[in-house]
């Protein structure tokens, strides 16, 4: 295992040398055409520098991240229906030359020219010096000392076969810190991608404050929504029949002189009326906050989900303590939602729910076994249920390939607010 990722440093690091000189004619290429923007010929150019810059950058922190340093992309989000004509490329370029990050990219170029050839090609060098040194002690020193001088290895001249059996040990270390220390150089390459392509703080508060817009946005139409909704379901059900109960109520009192068998009637009609009202706004209340989340906790009510839908679903709950209301609220209806779609849409023969709580956040995951291929899309439900999780700072992930398996990752910050009250 050690040798085989010893192996795959190796060429990675070749990769990012290899990458760290060409990144020299990249940026010397991006500073001339942005220098040439002070005249407005470099304009034409610069998208399309910007793109390979980034592009090289991407494949740095996709480096830095396979060795366990994730770097996130600190650029603004492109300016939303640009004009495809000189305007809009002129747009396009002052938003490149207004990010920071695009300055940041160009001085990581720079240095990376050094910083990068060092460290990613230490590891191909400590190779090349290892075998260097096994050749010369397996008989490759002989004929260099017949012309009476030895071959220099490690400090030691090999000029007879103890000497090359000195160098071969020198070589067999030299080896074995190859395979302990190539994952190091590029974890210190990592770290440098980290400092200059890395969102600073301040980037990192602006894309927190854009964030924070967005979701605020998308959580006022959820609120206004779900207002409307209940209205509706007020108006046409509940309203509707307390206020056929009312006219009822007014034909009994006059029918209770006249005809007592039609008064009779009558009264078991707004009792059935009113029976049907009950109903519906208890499935209204249901609808906001169902109260088996307030009797039984989520874990319980998601199990209850679990045992009311048509399909097999295991349920996993490893929940420490009681959470927020409304955060109880979204993962039960996205959860409850995502099994209508299995049901509906994925074709699904069995469906698994897990639910748990690490590092200060909620993390569900629902998998089934469907056809796959499931995408999320403006006004899709799966839009609707990003949506609902965004308010609370959350996010959901999808990994459905063509054929399935479909794996649901949801995830919602929140803190306990009380000890654990539902059953494991």
């Amino acid at each position: 295992m050690r040798l085989s990722r010893a192996v795959q440093d190796t060429l990675v690091g070749a990769l990012i040398a290899v990458g760290a000189l060409a990144s020299v004619v990249l940026l010397v290429t991006t500073t001339y055409f942005t220098i040439l923007c002070l005249i407005g010929i470099g304009f034409l150019a610069l998208p399309h520098l910007t793109t390979a810059v980034r592009w090289v950058c991407d494949l740095n922190r996709r480096a830095a991240a396979r060795s366990g340093v994730p770097v996130e992309r600190p650029y603004r989000p492109e300016p939303e229906e640009i004009e495809r004509d000189i305007v809009g490329w002129v747009r396009r370029c002052k938003w490149i030359l207004a990010d920071p990050a695009s300055w940041r990219d160009l001085l990581w170029l720079l240095l990376n020219s050094v910083v990068g050839l060092l460290l990613g090609s230490a590891p191909a060098a400590m190779l090349y010096y290892a075998g260097e040194g096994l050749v010369l002690a397996g008989g490759l020193w002989q004929p260099v000392a017949a012309d009476g001088v030895g071959r220099w290895y490690a400090f030691i001249t090999v000029d007879s076969w103890p000497a090359a059996l000195a160098a071969a040990l020198a070589a067999l270390a030299v080896s074995a810190g190859w395979l302990h220390l190539s994952p190091w150089f590029l974890k210190g390459h990592a770290y440098f991608v980290l400092f200059l392509l890395g969102p600073t703080q301040g980037a990192r508060l602006e894309s927190r404050v854009r964030h924070l817009s967005e979701t605020r946005s998308g959580a006022l139409d959820i609120q206004a929504a779900e207002v409307r909704r209940i209205e509706r379901d007020l108006h046409d059900g509940a309203q509707a029949r307390l206020v056929s109960l009312g006219l009822t109520l007014g034909a009994v009192d006059r029918q209770l002189d006249r005809d007592t068998d039609e008064a009779r009637r009558l009264l078991n009609d707004a009792r059935s009326s009113s029976v049907q009202a009950l109903r519906e706004l208890r499935g209204l209340v249901r609808g906001i906050h169902p109260p088996v989340l307030a009797e039984r906790g989520l874990a319980d009510a998601v199990r209850a989900l679990g045992l009311a839908s048509p399909l097999p679903v295991t349920v996993v709950a490893a929940l420490p303590g009681k959470l927020p209301d409304p955060v109880e609220s979204a993962i039960y209806f996205s959860v409850s939602e995502l099994l209508t779609n299995a049901l509906k849409h994925a074709d699904a023969g069995q469906v698994e729910v897990v639910l748990g709580y690490t590092d200060g956040a909620l993390h569900g995951q629902v998998t089934d076994d469907g056809r796959g291929g499931a995408q999320m899309s403006a006004g899709s439900g799966l839009e609707g249920i990003r949506r609902r999780l965004a308010s609370f700072d959350g996010v959901l992930e999808i990994e459905s390939p063509p054929g399935g398996p479909t794996v649901m990752k949801m995830e919602l910050p929140c803190a306990l607010s009380s000890p654990k009250t539902s059953s494991s």
